[in-house]
């Protein structure tokens, strides 16, 4: 199994930043994509920003050259940089992350669990 711990969520006026952090940890055999999602009150789940294989990351429009999505890949850890941070961006953000725990394993969908950005004055 595969166990997600996240941290760094918090009240943060308009304009402001916060920085999230998600570890993998448990039997990690391989990791192919590691991310954030977020849900406001009222609205489905939606994509923030992923580190996939090879390097590569994806972000948002809504949240581009605002958020940026990091990996260090010897702690397995992702990280999720929030700066100019706006009211819409109130949400809870959820780590998820792609793994397999054996070779040959297809990989399965972990989830954190949860934590809560709120962007207020």
């Amino acid at each position: 199994q595969v166990q997600l711990v996240e941290s760094g969520g918090g009240v943060v006026q308009p304009g402001g930043s916060l920085r999230l952090s998600c570890a993998a940890s448990g039997t990690v055999f391989s990791i192919n994509v590691m991310g954030w999602y977020r849900q406001a009150p009222g609205k489905e789940r939606e994509l923030v920003g992923a580190v996939i294989t090879g390097g590569n990351t994806v972000i948002t429009e809504t949240v581009k050259g605002r958020f940026t999505v990091s990996k260090d890949h010897a702690r397995n850890t992702v990280f999720l940089q929030m700066n100019s941070l706006r009211p819409e961006d109130t949400a809870v953000y959820y780590c998820n992350v792609g793994a397999t725990t054996r070779q040959g394993e297809d990989a399965v969908a972990y989830w954190g669990q949860g934590t809560q950005v709120t962007v207020s004055s």
